[in-house]
């Protein structure tokens, strides 16, 4: 006889499960009177691939890292709710007051890419590295998508953050000090962004954490100026080189803008590559009448398209991409973290613990040093 298996999810919390209940106009009501009542004390801040319904409430807005330099730089807050995914939180936290509380609606909102880096996989990776090239011959850089730990892991061992948007001096810092990087946890950025330095395809290599030596032998190892860490995003992996194919076979005006941590083929192929940020710089600045084909989060590219009406601007992919685990926080989480605040509870806090915050900190402090 064969058993059945029964998968209950976890109850939620009476007060949450009643906000589910609620109608987008009462929850609305709700937070916009919870913000009224929590005054200066509260600061929200939304992550550009949030929804409109919850990002319209943000009182900053940006990608991960503005988002941590706003939180850090605000004055007289004691609440910050994170409407981002735990890893943006974790490093609001960090960069914060002591006596700052982060708040995430919903403790579920990860991150694909940062789950793909874990402590363990990376310190097991380091000492593969460290017996056969030595480990003063390398140095860690992690993406800023990513936890905590692997932050602080770079701090002990003299390495550094990135962002999308200086990947390029973050590495001109690292290979300044010694011949070798190991880059976790987006292959993609780290490889494109090497290559844009120069650097050959046959002096990086993807590291694979379930495989031997990475999946590796010790004459590529030591041959590698870059370890790319086999880890993606969701979302822009799933941009294709056909997609660009076939908007070029479309208009063959239309200028193709994407990010970094897309696939080297699509890279190559785009005519503007950014970050975050710098898609929506050049957004802003195109020329009236431009036609755009972007390749980032679907909510992200369709509010540039509202923000920016002079110009067209389409989604890449024919597909639906978007951040399911950013798409996590939504109005019913919201609205109950507010009300707990109001109450005088605080739900859902997001803390790093003393010493990890010490040294992700101070990777964190090196990338700021970066000119």
């Amino acid at each position: 006889m064969s058993a059945t298996l029964t998968v209950r999810r976890p109850e939620l919390p009476p007060s949450l499960a009643a906000f589910k209940k609620l109608g987008n106009e009462e929850l609305v009501r709700s937070i916009e009177s919870a913000k009224a009542e929590l005054g200066k004390s509260l600061v929200i801040l939304g992550h550009h691939y949030q929804v409109d319904d919850v990002i319209r409430f943000a009182d900053f807005t940006g990608d991960s890292f503005k988002l941590a330099r706003e939180a850090a730089d605000v004055e007289g807050c004691r609440w910050i709710v994170f409407c981002g995914v735990h890893f943006m939180a974790e490093t609001a936290d960090i960069l914060t007051r002591p006596e700052v509380e982060v708040i995430l609606p919903d403790l579920s909102a990860g991150c694909s890419m940062a789950d793909m880096a874990d402590r363990d996989s990376v310190r097991d990776a380091w000492q593969d590295l460290d017996s056969i090239v030595g480990a003063d011959d390398i140095l860690p850089v992690t993406y800023m998508n990513s936890t905590a730990d692997l932050k602080a892991f770079c701090g002990r061992h003299g390495g550094i953050v990135c962002t999308s948007s200086n990947a390029r001096a973050v590495l001109e810092w690292a290979w300044a000090r010694k011949r070798r990087v190991l880059f976790f946890p987006d292959q993609h950025l780290g490889r494109n962004t090497a290559k844009a330095m120069g650097v050959p395809l046959d002096e990086m290599i993807v590291w694979d954490p379930h495989e031997e030596l990475g999946g590796n032998d010790e004459a590529a190892i030591r041959k590698a100026r870059i370890v790319l860490w086999k880890g993606h995003c969701s979302v822009h992996q799933m941009f294709l080189p056909e997609h660009i194919d076939a908007f070029r076979a479309r208009d063959p005006e239309v200028r193709i803008l994407v990010h970094p941590e897309c696939r080297m083929e699509v890279v190559d192929k785009a005519d503007v590559v950014g970050s975050t940020e710098g898609i929506l710089k050049v957004l802003r600045e195109a020329p009236a009448g431009s036609r755009w084909a972007v390749g980032t989060e679907l909510h992200m590219v369709n509010r540039a398209a509202k923000a920016f009406p002079d110009k067209k601007i389409d989604f890449l992919s024919p597909m639906v991409c978007l951040c399911a685990t950013m798409y996590r926080i939504d109005l019913p989480h919201l609205a109950w973290a507010l009300d707990e605040l109001r109450q005088g509870r605080v739900v859902n806090r997001i803390q790093v613990d003393e010493d990890t915050a010490h040294w992700a900190r101070v990777a964190l402090e090196r990338m700021l040093a970066v000119k």
